[in-house]
């Protein structure tokens, strides 16, 4: 019991207890590595050109915009009894995805293949929204950078076992090679047996774990979302202006008219449209709340996301470079680490396939590196420094490893880099979450997480968007130039970070 409020606190969880709440992130991990690590060799396989990849990948991105706010939101405000508030939502994202990764490898035309990256990527975000918000719900405020450190860890050892393994498959015999147009074996069996790992990880932790009801939340100090700050949020909403809206509505314009007359990417429009639809969305929303209706989903949503907290804030923009980041190293590394390091521009040759399984091993080495700097790292920097400056010292050292990429020449030398990248991952997962948890209403948790991961994705969008414009331009058949512009962003993102404030060292 808390001595000063006279109210009852969660009870402190133990190292078991960490691990069961955060256990389902390993399949889910399993799940985005194969993923991140295998997509563009897949369209590629299926006939994709280098210029193609951004806009095939751009589903990803543009799914978890879509899905994880309205989670977050939903979440918030389920209970299900003895099936919980999060739980549900594990449990049909797990088994979509599962579905997702068994049906992936057999796809054999390019279009199949990115309709499945978006099914994969929607069911993948409908589990991992809500554990976020779990960890904040599971846990004391003081266990807070623990709690995160071991949903990093998790993260990090998924993802060595979802990149690694088809290495592993092709020095047990399995076919790494395949005709034309089709997906080497190595690949499918890797699918195949992710979508199974996932699905069992998210399980155990939907057994093992018990969610504490609305009554228990309350005795805690914690309402229920319904009960708490919605008035005030519609009434902030109903005292905006529509300034802001023709704004969003002018610079989408903007956007679609730069295509048409200067002659981008046509995925390019895809932006322009997103902010004309969010300046549309944000006017009804206004509306209706200065029409004096009841709260619902939009315009809670838009009035959260107008009235974020102000830490919140600082950490959008620390997101947004450093996700950008990530992104351009998940569209390009293969096709950087075949041409440059391996000499292979033909998707189809052996060669090619070889750099395929290397760039598999340099992502399970950074995710490594992340799942052992989650537990040994960042709660001892974290104490000592702060979470703000423990993370700009590690998204530091992602900047320098991905500037490593220009000065290393034997692929085996790769790994140095990765151990750089994957510092920064482990903070990128642990350190802005710790800091929000800490900072955030609780009874709104899920729906701030959500919107806060549209400072993940509208980058990737973006990165999606422009970059194959930008490559072409000025570097084409040269994407080497891509780890540059990573490498860049990274920086400006540690530089961001040092304007956060956080109040609470660990």
């Amino acid at each position: 019991m808390d001595q000063v409020t006279g109210r009852l606190e969660k009870p402190r969880q133990s190292w078991a207890g960490l691990w069961n709440i955060s256990f389902g992130f390993f399949g889910i991990q399993i799940g985005f590595a194969l993923q991140n690590a295998n997509m563009s060799r897949v369209f590629q396989s299926l006939g994709a050109s280098l210029d193609d990849l951004p806009a095939l990948w751009v589903a990803a991105p543009l799914t978890g915009l879509l899905v994880q706010p309205i989670i977050g939101f939903m979440s918030d405000r389920t209970w299900l009894g003895r099936f919980g508030r999060r739980r549900p939502y594990f449990v049909a994202g797990a088994l979509l995805a599962a579905l997702s990764l068994i049906f992936m490898p057999l796809a054999h035309v390019l279009l199949m293949a990115a309709l499945l990256l978006w099914t994969l990527d929607a069911s993948l975000n409908i589990s991992m929204e809500p554990f976020r918000a779990f960890v904040g719900d599971m846990l004391h405020k003081d266990q807070h950078t623990a709690g995160y450190a071991v949903q990093t860890a998790f993260i990090g050892a998924g993802a060595v076992i979802g990149s690694i393994f088809p290495y592993l498959l092709d020095h047990f015999g399995v076919s790494n090679v395949a005709a034309a147009h089709d997906i080497p074996d190595t690949v499918k069996w890797s699918f195949w047996a992710g979508g199974a790992a996932l699905f069992a990880a998210v399980a155990w932790t939907v057994f093992t774990t018990r969610e504490y009801s609305p009554d228990q939340m309350r005795s805690f100090g914690e309402e229920a979302a319904e009960e708490s700050g919605e008035g005030e949020t519609m009434r902030a909403l109903a005292a905006r202006s529509y300034s802001a809206v023709l704004a969003w509505i002018a610079a989408g314009a903007v956007v679609l008219f730069s295509v048409a007359e200067f002659g981008l990417e046509k995925e390019v429009y895809l932006l322009g449209g997103l902010l004309i639809v969010y300046g549309l969305l944000s006017a009804i929303a206004i509306a209706s709340a200065k029409r004096g209706r009841a709260p619902n989903m939009l315009g809670s949503l838009v009035g959260d996301f107008s009235g974020m907290p102000p830490v919140m804030k600082q950490l959008a923009l620390v997101q947004f470079f450093s996700w950008s980041a990530l992104f351009i190293m998940w569209i390009n590394t293969t096709p950087v680490v075949a041409l440059n390091f391996f000499g292979a521009s033909d998707p189809d040759s052996p060669l090619y396939q070889e750099a395929g399984n290397w760039v598999g091993v340099l992502f399970a080495v950074y995710n490594g590196v992340a799942a052992i700097a989650a537990l040994a790292l960042l709660p001892a920097l974290a104490r000592r420094i702060g979470k703000a400056r423990t993370h700009a010292l590690c998204l530091a050292a992602g900047a320098l490893g991905y500037a490593s990429f220009f000065l290393l020449r034997d692929p085996q030398h790769l790994l140095f880099a990765e151990i750089g990248v994957g510092i920064a991952w482990a903070s990128i997962l642990a350190m802005p979450y710790a800091i929000l948890a800490s900072a955030l209403p609780q009874a709104k948790l899920g729906t701030y997480m959500g919107l806060f991961n549209i400072f993940i994705v509208v980058p990737q969008l973006l990165v999606a968007t422009v970059m194959g414009s930008i490559m072409k331009a000025f570097f084409p058949g040269q994407p080497i130039w891509t780890m540059a512009f990573a490498a860049g962003v990274m920086g400006l993102a540690a530089l961001a970070t040092l304007r956060v404030r956080d109040k609470q060292a660990v």
